[in-house]
């Protein structure tokens, strides 16, 4: 187009009516696409600055996670893809923890799906050596069928590492031990108190099957993505209803007539025996400190059995499994607890 023709004094009046018509559209396309930009802006999620998410994750540490007498320090932040990676210091140890760049969403452990996979087949195909195993340190006293008790906090990340590593070598010995878990009460909020009452009445309905529920409550790393998200973590609850062959309406049932009472039950008992930290293992009365393995504690146990069974001379692993939820291992936090 000649601009010199629009404004030329021998130009038809309706050239300059084009013209004005053209203003008006290129207008009304600025003013959509501006608008279109503050849709936009409006709806795109916050990004936190690492220092941000520094504070963040600090703070919900230590406000949500640990006992009072316990600080967790954030030593660095790195963007990683979509989330961040959070190094940690806990007690004196050092841990790796996940949280979303929003900040909406926490993770205390994360899984390398490009080498899961082969390390799990590594470890499955080293021999374990359970004569290197961790004993305890105080002998527990010999019996022919040794009374085992692993008390825990049922969201604490050291509770879980520890079902982790005590219920293969729990299922190996079946019942030539008296093994329970115990459950302390609840440090971390209501939805701690609920999980504890929901695997006492599993214990009482379905004894044969609260392992099984355990074990893979443990290694679920969406249950502690949830956290006290009670919506969230009550799905991921029912598919191991339903993985396990447990009614739901029967564990509610148990849970609204019988779960105070038994939880109550497990709380006084935990105060009468001066069990406080999670995990606690006490064998034969005695508290032990057997390693978090499933070796050590097969070989903590096994000390306690006036004669060994032949299961003793089995192999388990030696990995220390996480601490948190999910699958994977980790000898850096083999002493940690939650404690009141």
């Amino acid at each position: 187009m000649d601009f010199r023709n629009i404004f030329s004094k021998n130009k038809p009046a309706n050239g300059g009516k084009k013209f004005i018509i053209i203003i008006a559209l290129v207008l009304i396309l600025l003013i959509l696409v501006g608008a279109g930009i503050v849709v936009f802006s409006k709806n795109a999620k916050k990004t936190l600055s690492p220092e941000q998410a520094k504070v963040t994750a600090e703070k919900f540490i230590n406000e949500n996670l640990l006992a009072a007498n316990v600080k967790a320090t954030v030593k660095n932040v790195i963007l990683e893809g979509d989330v961040y990676s959070i190094s940690l210091d806990v007690g004196g140890q050092d841990y790796t923890s996940y949280m979303t760049k929003d900040g909406a969403k926490f993770f205390q452990s994360g899984i390398n799906m490009a080498t899961f996979a082969e390390e799990n087949k590594k470890q499955a195909a080293a021999p374990a050596d359970n004569s290197q195993a961790a004993a305890p340190a105080t002998e527990a006293p010999k019996s022919d069928k040794p009374k085992v008790e692993l008390f825990v906090f049922t969201y604490c990340p050291y509770g879980t590492q520890s079902e982790k590593g005590i219920i293969p070598a729990v299922k190996l010995l079946g019942s030539k031990i008296d093994f329970k878990i115990r459950q302390i009460g609840a440090m971390h909020g209501d939805h701690e108190k609920i999980e504890a009452q929901r695997q006492l009445c599993i214990g009482k309905q379905y004894p044969a099957k609260l392992l099984d529920y355990v074990l893979a409550f443990a290694l679920d790393s969406g249950v502690g993505a949830c956290g006290s998200d009670a919506q969230c973590s009550g799905h991921l609850v029912d598919a191991l209803y339903a993985k396990y062959g447990i009614t739901k309406s029967k564990i509610d049932a148990c849970m609204k007539t019988d779960g105070a009472k038994l939880y109550a039950a497990e709380e006084a008992n935990s105060q009468s025996q001066g069990v406080g930290g999670s995990p606690t293992l006490v064998i034969n009365g005695v508290k032990s400190e057997a390693g978090r393995d499933a070796a050590s504690y097969l070989a903590g146990i096994c000390a306690a059995f006036t004669t060994k069974p032949a299961e003793c001379d089995k192999q388990l692993s030696s990995a220390s499994p996480a601490s948190g939820f999910g699958a994977g291992s980790d000898a850096g936090s083999a002493a940690a607890d939650c404690a009141q």
